[in-house]
């Protein structure tokens, strides 16, 4: 199977759904001719013109409310935040507006508005451009929160957006974007809700998101030559959240260790910590332990930025931490 990178999986699900449905169109800042600051929508502007490929003004709230009125008239309308940042901007209008018009209308009005930008610490982007906040739309109803961790989910993740009539947000982590795996050349959907098992284990459960998928397993192999066995799962999306199969797995192994690089305090960590503590509190051979990135705005400077996120020695040693509890 050919290997693309997570940058070309995205643009390839776009532009085939784009072919297929005349219906979806792209606001953001740079996403005509200049194809995006990722290279998100990377020429389709030839293929589809203006009036599908919208440039905006630094406007975000404007954008999105106007995505709002356009999805209730049937359209699916696309936008490209480049740094999931500056969605807080359009919060009002996002958890207010978008998320509740369905349940508002009875149903007659869907929101089919899909909302993508990128997440993460790295390349010392600063506080402003480092956010990943899926832990905070997550907690609304209305919402679908997509986090894949590679090409061949994002690619079959964002088509799965692509044909919703909720609206979603689709956050992909900078770190992972020129990243390649294999991904088929044929259609294939991925379903919301639906966790992937990375690496099966027998003595320990990790559940990682995003690049946290990737730092974990570099320890992996390491942990299996001192006699543990890691069994690795990355939800792919948060909201809904695959609690069923991380209880399958706490029920084999025993021991859970979420590894998330956003901040500790409400987070997605503590909310499977509290399903898993409640459902599968008899089959825990030890307290469940969370490993965050630290509670702080991110610094610019390489080293403290990689030392407010966990990084692969750490991870190994929580595991071990908890095997020997």
């Amino acid at each position: 199977m050919r290997e693309i990178t997570f940058m070309q999986a995205t643009l390839e699900a776009l532009s085939e759904e784009m072919a297929k449905n005349p219906k979806i169109f792209v606001m953001g800042e740079g996403i005509g001719k200049r194809g995006g600051n990722f290279n998100t929508t990377k020429g389709l502007f030839d293929l589809y013109g203006p009036d599908r490929l919208c440039d905006t003004p630094i406007c975000e709230r404007g954008f999105v409310g106007l995505a709002a009125g356009a999805a209730m008239t049937g359209t699916r309308p696309v936008i490209d935040f480049m740094f999931a940042d500056f969605i807080l901007d359009a919060a009002g209008e996002i958890i207010n507006q978008i998320a509740k018009i369905q349940y508002m209308s009875g149903g007659r009005l869907k929101a089919p508005v899909l909302l993508r930008g990128c997440i993460g610490i790295g390349h010392s982007a600063g506080t402003h451009h480092s956010g990943s906040y899926y832990p905070m739309y997550a907690h609304f109803p209305g919402l679908r929160v997509v986090v894949p961790s590679n090409a061949y989910d994002a690619k079959g993740l964002l088509k799965q957006s692509l044909n919703s009539n909720d609206p979603v947000l689709f956050l992909e982590h900078k770190s992972l974007l020129t990243k390649k795996c294999p991904v088929p050349e044929e259609e294939f959907l991925i379903p919301f809700g639906k966790a992937r098992i990375v690496q099966k284990g027998a003595d320990v459960t990790v559940v990682a998101l995003a690049m946290m998928v990737h730092q974990t397993l570099e320890v992996c192999k390491q942990l299996e030559g001192e006699g543990v066995s890691v069994e690795l799962i990355d939800p792919r999306t948060v909201a809904p959240m695959d609690i069923e199969t991380i209880l399958d797995s706490v029920h084999k192994t025993g021991r859970l260790l979420i590894v998330d690089e956003t901040f500790a305090p409400c987070g997605i960590g503590a909310e499977i910590a509290a399903q898993v503590n409640d459902r599968g509190f008899d089959d825990l051979d030890a307290p469940i332990r969370r490993l965050n990135g630290a509670h702080s705005p991110t610094p610019y400077s390489p080293p403290l930025e990689a030392a407010v996120v966990p990084q692969p020695d750490r991870i190994a040693q929580e595991i071990r931490d908890l095997m020997a509890e």
